[in-house]
């Protein structure tokens, strides 16, 4: 399971939406999900499901690539969708005691759980397609006008990609320690709840140590390298807007007023 995170991953290609800025996918993510919380009815979110398989498609990402990433949330997204459908109150379909499911709540739970495979998947999307050196220099740049009110923007963009860059690595370190702690006789899945919590505890220490030395090696590299920030710092490759993110600054637009628009149209559920 902790390999199935694809969030931080980048999947090597040459399609449209890879060769696009990292700017454009950047702001392009962040206005997806404020769509996707402007979505109020079944009509919204199927056109915001469907722009989104479109991109997938454009990208040539495989599914199963993508939707692997959804396996380690899975029971955040099922908590979150039956927290929903017994805590609204509304139009009682079925009782039990204290219990109850309300048509109201059953609506609010389905949209709840699909706002948020959307929304990881969509986010994902932009790392997926995105090299971390790009997503630095984007981020960088969109960062670069704050700059002028002390805003390290650099900085910031520098530790944001680095956490991004940073997650399957720990991830990985964190398989190879369960499966040491689990060839040393370690048994993470009998018990109560309290004994799985103490059992975790074999396995934080060595990734804190090896977080530790990770990141030494990290600030080691960057010495060597001669890094001293973003000061005078010149690129090897800059990074520029093209034909292809004006269309895709279009789209952007068109696809959020159909989003505001669908808000209006009538629906049966």
């Amino acid at each position: 399971m902790i390999r199935d995170i694809t969030l931080g991953q980048y999947f090597p290609g040459n399609s449209v939406i890879h060769r696009l800025d990292a700017r454009t996918k950047i702001i392009a993510t962040l206005l997806y999900i404020v769509e996707l919380f402007v979505v109020n009815n079944f009509w919204g979110f199927i056109i915001a499901g469907a722009v989104l398989a479109i991109i997938i498609a454009v990208s040539k990402v495989p599914v199963k690539f993508i939707f692997r990433g959804l396996t380690p949330v899975l029971m955040i997204i099922a908590f979150t969708f039956f927290l929903n459908i017994f805590m609204v109150d509304g139009r009682i379909l079925w009782q039990w005691k204290f219990l109850h499911i309300t048509y109201e709540g059953l609506i609010r739970a389905f949209f709840m759980a699909v706002r948020l495979v959307l929304l990881i998947i969509g986010s994902s999307m932009m790392t997926l397609t995105t090299k971390p050196i790009a997503l630095t220099d984007g981020l960088e740049k969109l960062l670069k006008p704050f700059s002028k009110i002390g805003l390290p923007s650099h900085e910031l963009a520098l530790m944001m990609t680095i956490a991004l860059r940073f997650i399957p690595t720990l991830m990985e370190e964190t398989d190879k320690i369960i499966k040491a702690q689990q060839a040393r006789g370690s048994d993470f899945e009998s018990g109560n709840i309290i004994q799985r919590a103490k059992s975790l505890i074999p396995i934080l220490i060595p990734l804190f140590v090896s977080s530790f030395r990770i990141a030494q090696e990290l600030a080691l590299a960057m010495e060597a390298r001669c890094y001293h920030g973003g000061s005078g710092r010149t690129r090897m490759n800059e990074i520029h807007f093209h034909k292809g993110d004006a269309i895709a600054a279009v789209l952007m637009v068109l696809f959020l007023a159909v989003i505001i628009a669908s808000r209006y149209i009538p629906t049966i559920f």
